[in-house]
């Protein structure tokens, strides 16, 4: 038996605690344990705002990290996207470590352990992935980001309505030394073809068309776009202007900038909502700048930040009105993790969609961004795209430091 007292002759309380703790208990056996995930999950799951509002206007859900001095075709696989952006398709955007739970991504609630339901502050399971986070890492040369990406849009041809999906991967890579270029390749391994087996026989029903097109939402009203059947070129453009290599908000920053970004959330967070009101040209709405400020924070996350910022952002985005937990879900590329769901809705012209992200509680990365289909639309839903459907994801394979350039593709568009 181990000895509980000290020479005073008294019981030492802590230890008596300890020694009576079960060995199923000890902290040391629950970190990144399954038991660890499952705790995660379900507090996640219970994490709900009343706050959270629908919304049946277009928000900038998807407001990204826009390269420099550069004009980018619009490309198929960012057709969702830029639906989301209600913004110039000049808008690109790189998320690191992103990867796209499937549609209805099962969470993992208590209720669904046969466990007690805990309602708690929605707080709990971003602010764990914060202090993943917080992990220090020694700094580089470029900022290296690999992404797979899939995007799924319903065409139409000499009367057949079939779902095409388009796949490819990219790769940037931003220099933050002087002398250094950033370079972004798009279009990787790209791919589009139609969706299932079902939707191949209607593209065939239609004579295989070579190229077809989806309707289209933009700033300007409803438009198309043109999708092509089979395989792309990739492209390459520079991001960088001088010595600046992200777009923050409505400013073009340096690296300097982002490594001064503020570590303290409240901080960092009015500092984003300042960025909103010089974005939003006065229009300031509670809903908008609860959007902006969630689609800026997360952003944050996969730049070279400092640690601290990083883990600011989540607390930021942790403590923002109608964010909300999904459990335990599954990205479109089977890694496991737990979800986060946007507030609100988007109308699209595929129906109403949800934006959320997916973040590894064990490391505090970010491993996808996801939209997907709360309320289909009667077209949508014939060309057998259900609620619950991904219909955009980007996941992040690789975010980390290199001290080398990427090699460019000899065919790659310039």
């Amino acid at each position: 038996m181990k000895n509980t007292r000290v020479r005073s002759g008294r019981p030492d309380v802590l230890r008596v605690l300890a020694d009576a703790r079960p060995d199923e208990l000890d902290p040391a056996r629950l970190a990144g344990s399954p038991r660890q995930h499952d705790d995660l999950a379900r507090i996640l799951a219970g994490a709900t705002d009343s706050r959270a509002t629908r919304s049946e206007e277009p928000r900038r859900l998807w407001v990204g990290i826009r390269p420099l001095g550069t004009v980018v075709a619009v490309a198929a696989s960012v057709v969702v996207v830029s639906t989301l952006d209600g913004q110039d398709p000049s808008g690109v955007r790189a998320s690191a470590h992103p990867q796209s739970s499937s549609a209805t991504a099962g969470s993992a609630s208590a209720a669904s352990e046969g466990r007690a339901d805990v309602q708690v502050d929605g707080r709990l399971e971003l602010l764990s992935v914060a202090k993943k986070a917080e992990t220090p890492a020694a700094e580089g040369t470029y900022w290296q980001t690999t992404t797979r990406s899939q995007d799924v849009n319903v065409v139409d041809a000499k009367g057949q309505l079939f779902a095409v999906r388009t796949t490819s991967t990219g790769q940037w890579s931003v220099g933050v030394r002087p002398g250094t270029q950033s370079l972004m390749v798009s279009g990787l391994d790209d791919v589009t073809a139609p969706r299932t087996e079902a939707d191949k026989a209607r593209w065939r029903a239609a004579g295989s068309p070579a190229t077809v097109q989806a309707e289209a939402s933009t700033t300007a009203g409803q438009g198309t776009l043109g999708y092509r059947i089979g395989t792309g070129r990739p492209m390459v453009m520079r991001t960088d202007a001088d010595d600046k290599i992200y777009a923050l908000g409505p400013r073009n920053v340096s690296y300097q900038d982002l490594r001064e970004l503020p570590s303290n959330s409240g901080e960092l967070r009015r500092q984003l909502e300042k960025l909103y009101a010089e974005d939003s040209s006065g229009a300031e709405t509670g809903a908008g700048r609860t959007a902006y400020v969630l689609r800026q924070a997360a952003d944050l996350i996969t730049m070279p930040v400092k640690p601290a910022v990083r883990a600011a952002a989540y607390r930021v985005i942790a403590d923002l009105p109608g964010v909300r937990g999904l459990g335990r879900v599954t990205d479109p590329l089977g890694r496991a993790g737990v979800g986060v769901a946007f507030p609100g809705t988007a109308r699209t012209p595929l129906g109403s969609v949800q934006q959320q992200l997916v973040v590894d509680p064990t490391t505090g990365a970010m491993l996808c961004e996801q939209v997907v289909l709360v309320e289909p639309s009667a077209r949508a839903r014939e060309a057998g795209l259900d609620a619950g459907t991904t219909v955009n994801y980007e996941a992040t394979t690789r975010m980390s430091w290199g001290e080398h350039q990427i090699t460019v593709p000899k065919n790659a568009k310039r």
